[in-house]
């Protein structure tokens, strides 16, 4: 049986041991880059970015009054450090717009999402049209394109998905439905119908 994270976390923390730490990373290190990938488009600034995300994990770790409070989420913590990561390059390149939240309309993700939305999430599992897809997710508004990513990319939960965002948990729920929503209009207003499940009808 694999050990846990936090059992990972524990044996670099308390006893130094490296080994631990990089199983860590090797464990959820393609996690972390397809999210970063999918929010810069630049393999070589993904990588850079990467790298600086795991020096900030290491500082913050090593240092007694550091952000990492040992409750199991080590995963979601080290996707904070990333996130901030990512936005301060992409401020930096004046490519992120800070657009104000989502206001919460009362109703729950399962009362709005449409039943047949789960087309668009299929999609983005074959690999033959990721390249496609891809140029479609960037057009998303950024808060949807993020939410889409980390759910994707690293599998966080909506709940810490939210906490990232630091918004309400339907509030995290309905930009993955417009985000679905609007990908699979681009899907079937495009040449590429029959990805959005209409090709039958």
């Amino acid at each position: 049986m694999q050990p846990s994270d936090e059992a990972l976390v524990t044996a670099y923390l308390e006893d130094g041991d490296e080994t631990a730490f990089r199983q860590l990373v090797e464990r959820h290190q393609d996690r972390i880059f397809g999210y970063l990938m999918g929010m810069v488009k630049d393999r070589a600034t993904a990588n850079d970015i990467f790298q600086d995300t795991f020096v900030r994990v290491i500082n913050a770790m090593q240092d007694p009054d550091g952000a990492y409070s040992h409750e199991g989420k080590w995963l979601s913590w080290v996707m904070s450090i990333a996130r901030n990561a990512a936005i301060d390059h992409m401020r930096k390149q004046k490519k992120w717009a800070d657009m104000p939240h989502d206001p919460d309309d009362g109703r729950s993700f399962w009362e709005t999402l449409e039943d047949d939305s789960p087309y668009a999430d299929e999609e983005l599992h074959r690999a033959e049209q990721r390249e496609w897809l891809d140029e479609h997710i960037e057009q998303l508004a950024p808060e949807q394109r993020e939410v889409l990513l980390l759910r994707q990319e690293t599998d966080l939960t909506f709940r810490e998905i939210a906490e990232l965002q630091d918004v309400s948990i339907n509030t995290a729920l309905g930009r993955m439905r417009y985000a679905l929503k609007n990908l699979r209009k681009m899907m079937e207003d495009s040449d590429k119908a029959s990805l959005a499940g209409t090709n039958n009808s």
